[in-house]
């Protein structure tokens, strides 16, 4: 067993990396966890919390590094041997299974049998029972998942690590739904845990919870490991800090653009993720939003677009209010958005390069029925020639380009419309610094056009560098507004951005 500062290691990683085609997500990483310790995973959106616990559970297999858990090489095929050797992982979105009882889903597949044939129902019952008894969970095993909170089903998908024998268990922002008294209940099963010698690997943004029940913490950017300490040996200052560890100065450079009147505006949007959202950007202006994953930020604009439904609020394109019914109906609007995800939601990947950026653009280029294909190959050539698309030809299949072209190919579908606003969400994602300089310069040339801008990004330095102004969203709800000659006069920073974000 391997022990580090009199501590009982039980799991260890060294030297882990990982790449994504060209992103590097992951470089020459190291993390341990004792036994019966709970250690806190932190790092910004993007530092590689995520792709570190998919190696260890088996979904991702690292490129290089070496895992040791228990005092044994470790190498998880997939998640169920994850399970197997005692490793479990407790996901942000639960997934339980809501016409089977509260036993049925803890030993789902599991089950005991009587004769090899028939489900022995009383032994499977009794033995959940006992786990939620000792675990202090005060519910029936019997009882119907479908009913219960979603504090309760979160119990019940720890009780069922826990069934595996499990000797860590990975919890990623467990309390990310929960009020404050289900999260003390959750803390008070940690604690059990912990007592019992269960090792608990604890990935929140909520900063207040870490100092509340972690006995360690880890920080992670950019895909590198910053350091690791005691929670007693720091501060809220110190992990930002850690976190941070960068300077913005002239990484992004910035079109200054003129300034105009107000294209959208809107009041008091309400919605599933957000509440009580209000802002407004203006012609040649770049509104930057920061905010984690999960924060509302995404989850506003598809509701804006009306790709998701408005509880209420109200929403006015230059002065004049608007009820936006879907997203065809937005476009025709001057309202487009540039998903984050481009390849399941931007592009028809095995489709031309010439056909995606026609694509939405097809309703103006027809007649009774047929499309003018002369003037699409013009104006979509024209469209790529604007966005410096590197391409031997634009019959070419969208999969063929490079991840900065084929955003490039998102971009130039939805500038074809001519729109009045560009919502753009993380449009630098997955893509090469070259390409992330042509992107910003796009922006710039599209706001002295006079276009509102919309810019969603999880990287600080990139936000803060381009952005007019800064929304900043904490849990469904803007927490604060930084304009940019506070971050040139150093009034505002990185630090007091992400402070205002966790």
């Amino acid at each position: 067993m391997e022990q580090g500062n009199n501590r009982d290691i039980i799991l260890s990683c060294r030297h882990i990396s990982k790449a994504f085609g060209g992103t590097q997500a992951l470089d020459d990483v190291q993390f341990d966890i004792a036994r019966g310790e709970v250690h806190a995973l932190l790092g910004e959106n993007g530092a590689g919390k995520s792709t570190l616990m998919k190696i260890i559970i088996g979904l991702f297999k690292a490129d290089k590094g070496s895992i040791t858990f228990d005092g044994e090489p470790y190498l998880a095929k997939d998640p169920a041997d994850a399970i197997r050797k005692g490793i479990s992982m407790i996901h942000q979105e639960l997934n339980p299974e809501y016409h089977l009882t509260i036993a049925e889903n803890i030993f789902l597949k599991r089950e005991d049998v009587r004769g090899k044939v028939f489900l022995d129902k009383k032994s499977t019952n009794l033995k959940a029972q006992q786990i939620l008894d000792e675990l202090g969970v005060k519910l029936n095993a019997k009882r119907m998942i479908e009913g219960l909170t979603l504090a309760q089903c979160q119990m019940i998908e720890i009780i069922k690590a826990v069934s595996f024998d499990a000797k860590l268990i990975i919890m990623d922002e467990p309390t990310s739904s929960l009020d404050s008294e289900e999260t003390e209940a959750l803390f008070n099963m940690i604690r059990r845990l912990k007592s019992q010698g269960v090792s608990i690997v604890y990935i929140s943004h909520r900063m207040d919870e870490i100092f509340q029940i972690c006995d360690r913490v880890t920080v992670l950017r950019d895909g590198r490991y910053v350091g690791s300490e005691e929670i007693g040996n720091v501060d809220r200052e110190k992990l930002i800090s850690m976190m941070v560890g960068r300077t913005v100065k002239n990484i992004f450079p910035k079109t200054e653009c003129a300034i105009g009147e107000t294209v959208l505006k809107v009041e008091n949007l309400t919605g599933k993720g957000f509440s009580d959202i209000s802002f407004e950007v203006r012609a040649g202006e770049i509104v930057g939003i920061s905010g984690l994953v999960g924060s509302g930020r995404s989850e506003t604009m598809r509701a804006l677009i009306g790709l998701d439904p408005l509880t209420s609020g109200k929403v006015y394109l230059s002065g004049k209010e608007v009820r936006i019914r879907s997203v065809r109906h937005a476009l025709r609007l001057g309202i487009c958005m540039v998903n984050e995800d481009r390849k399941n939601f931007g592009l028809v990947l095995h489709r031309s390069i010439r056909e995606n950026i026609s694509l939405p653009n097809l309703r103006e280029r027809h007649r009774k029925g047929l499309i003018n294909k002369r003037r699409e190959v013009r104006e979509t050539a024209e469209a790529a020639q604007t966005l410096t698309v590197k391409a031997a030809s634009l019959e070419l299949d969208a999969y063929s380009l490079s991840g900065g072209n084929q955003q490039k190919v998102v971009l130039a579908k939805w500038l074809m419309s001519k729109p009045k606003v560009l919502i753009l969400d993380e449009p630098t994602r997955g893509v090469d610094v070259g390409a992330k300089s042509e992107i910003h310069s796009l922006m710039g040339r599209f706001a002295s056009e006079g276009m509102a801008i919309v810019m969603i990004s999880s990287e600080l330095p990139e936000i803060m560098g381009i952005s007019d102004r800064i929304l900043i969203y904490r849990e469904g709800r803007l927490n604060g507004e930084v304009m940019r000659q506070d971050i040139l006069s150093g009034k505002e920073n990185q630090e007091t951005v992400l402070a205002r974000e966790f």
